[in-house]
């Protein structure tokens, strides 16, 4: 694939992917919870119900940065039309069920708190009746406080580092193709894992990362991409401690649990860095926490994600 039809390429998934954002109010929905005998009954609420399309996948399966970020866009649309400054701090998400790239979802949102300073929202992602994916969010308005952060690693600049669709861009192979037309560049510090392992199996990766083109100025739709772009690699690092690649035959991941703490205003459209570490692999399930800087070394949010890896006997 040339370089211009990769970018090409990269800037419409960038289109299709901010399009999958603009979610459709559809109407309400009613939310009840039962507990358990002798307890009685914890409570039932109106939910706005939002709809967004997905984007086709070559799997078929939806990727999950994209439901995560639309959670996170059909929440803040509850809460920022009556307190506009009151931004997302921090998201708790679950995977439930694998969904279907080919169908829209369904966002209900349950207004679970607004309160002085802080707005608590539980979003279920539905699709054929059934969730696939259970997130609470929390909004904040801006406060002073203390401040500090860690300190940045001292890693190659982006421009010093070759892109991954100028690495696959002319590999014909699918997953190769896939990789190169990502709507986010990623630059890795350590080279990447597609084709061949890691030199070093300690489960760090360091990869820099921006969309393709400038994002929107609203701190809603940027916190999403960062949440949508924040899918992509942690899975790497759990591969690496153990001198795995993508292409390892058997290789059956998926996202199990994923949480977001946003420290400071972001913008996924200029460079980040990814400094992600998996600190532990078990039972068929892998964690990876991992840190995002600026350029400018500003710490912006921190990560966590538990997600499946196993390897399937193959023959």
């Amino acid at each position: 694939m040339a370089e211009d039809s990769v970018e090409q390429a990269q800037r419409i998934n960038l289109s299709t992917a901010l399009a999958t954002l603009e979610l459709q109010e559809v109407g309400h929905a009613t939310i009840r919870v039962e507990g358990a005998d002798g307890v009685g009954e914890l409570g039932a609420s109106s939910a706005d119900v939002f709809e967004g399309e997905s984007i086709a996948m070559p799997h078929g399966r939806v990727f999950g940065g994209q439901v995560l970020a639309q959670a996170l866009m059909a929440a803040g649309r509850t809460v920022l039309p009556e307190m506009p400054h009151r931004m997302p701090h921090s998201l708790h998400a679950y995977f439930m069920r694998p969904g279907d790239s080919d169908l829209p979802i369904r966002f209900a949102v349950e207004r679970m708190r607004d309160g002085r300073s802080f707005s608590t929202r539980r979003v279920h992602a539905l699709q054929h009746g059934r969730p696939i994916l259970s997130m609470t969010a929390s909004f904040q308005d801006p406060s002073d406080g203390l401040d500090h952060q860690v300190a940045a690693p001292d890693v190659p600049s982006p421009d010093d580092l070759e892109s991954i669709g100028d690495s696959y861009g002319a590999i014909d192979h699918p997953r190769a193709k896939y990789v190169a037309t990502r709507p986010v560049d990623h630059r890795y510090v350590d080279g990447d894992i597609m084709m061949a392992p890691a030199p070093e199996q300690d489960g760090h990766q360091r990869v820099w990362f921006r969309t393709i083109a400038q994002l929107p100025h609203d701190q809603l739709t940027r916190c999403a991409v960062l949440a949508f772009a924040s899918d992509y690699t942690p899975i790497d690092s759990m591969l690496r401690a153990h001198g795995l690649t993508w292409s390892e035959p058997g290789l059956t991941p998926a996202t199990i649990d994923h949480t977001i703490w946003f420290h400071r205003p972001v913008d996924p459209g200029a460079w980040l860095l990814y400094d992600q570490e998996s600190p532990s692999t078990r039972s068929g399930r892998g964690l990876m926490v991992g840190k995002v800087f600026t350029e400018e070394g500003v710490l912006v949010a921190t990560i966590a994600q538990e997600a499946m890896v196993r390897i399937k006997p193959v023959g």
